[in-house]
């Protein structure tokens, strides 16, 4: 199963995983464990993203566990290469309100 991304790349989704996430500015976010798929047009909405310490701490997200996720949706996305790349700062990330805990 691949994942459709602006000019029709294909990327497959078992090469996501794993991905170390980025801010533009080079910050680690955390590491992709997963994605959201809607089922009406079967393109991937958010993926899944266990944050570091210091995202979690700045982004505001409870650790349970020993861990925070989050979903993240795609379009917050810029790149995505040997790590996934967000278009935005750590803490231009901290104003949105599209980064939402992810259930489980």
């Amino acid at each position: 199963m691949g994942i459709i991304l602006e000019k029709n790349v294909l990327v497959n989704l078992d090469e996501l995983d794993g991905k170390d996430v980025i801010d533009i500015s080079g910050t680690v976010l955390g590491q992709v464990k997963g994605s959201r798929v809607s089922v009406k047009n079967w393109r991937i909405t958010h993926l899944k993203v266990k944050l570091s310490n210091q995202a979690a701490e700045q982004l505001g997200f409870k650790k349970r566990f020993g861990s925070a996720s989050v979903c993240m949706p795609v379009s917050l996305v810029s790149a995505v290469g040997d790590v996934i790349t967000t278009e935005s700062t750590l803490s231009e990330l901290r104003q949105t309100a599209e980064i939402i805990e992810c259930p489980e």
